[in-house]
């Protein structure tokens, strides 16, 4: 647990099989800067994965919970940045639509409360691996999003390469996501 997220950590895969994280207007509306500092996460009692996995790898150090939703104080923001809430995405995919559905998913955070689940998927439809810990390259990413006051829920299922198009071509039910 962290102080705006939780995670679900995985060793076999060296990430986050799930983040959870509530998002409210409050948090959304403070500024605090961006770290950019990438550390281990003290937490993974077994050691999470490492700024070096990524490097020379090309792949982003793609957040899960990002840190754009994570500007509520300096702790939260922070915390963002541990390599457990860290997973490899291909740069034009997290630069492209998955900062997109990020953005979408503050703005509906903006304007009524929601709880997000995410990760990547963690099967044997990997990409591979990267650096010397393993870090498992997920071909693809889900998002969940409830409100509950509007007792909505909405998944997304994104596959980990650069892509264009409006993000409601990749809504899908919460079953599948689950399956």
């Amino acid at each position: 647990r962290h102080l705006a997220y939780t995670i679900r950590y995985s060793e076999a895969f060296e990430q986050a099989a799930w983040v959870a994280y509530e998002l409210t207007s409050d948090e959304t509306n403070r500024l605090y800067e961006r770290s950019n500092d990438f550390e281990s996460d003290p937490n993974v009692r077994t050691g999470s994965a490492t700024d070096r996995d990524y490097k020379g790898s090309g792949y982003d150090r793609g957040h899960l919970a990002p840190a754009g939703s994570m500007k509520s104080n300096t702790e939260s923001m922070s915390e963002s940045f541990y390599m457990s809430n860290i997973s490899p995405q291909i740069p034009g995919f997290n630069r492209g639509i998955w900062k997109r559905l990020e953005s979408l998913v503050r703005g509906w955070g903006e304007k009524f409360d929601i709880f997000v689940s995410t990760a990547g998927v963690l099967s044997s439809d990997n990409l591979g691996v990267i650096g010397g810990n393993g870090v498992t390259i997920p071909s693809k990413y889900y998002k969940v999003i409830y409100a509950p006051d509007k007792n909505i829920m909405i998944g997304f299922l994104l596959t980990n390469t650069k892509q264009s198009g409006n993000l409601s071509s990749y809504v899908v039910s919460i079953d599948k996501i689950e399956s």
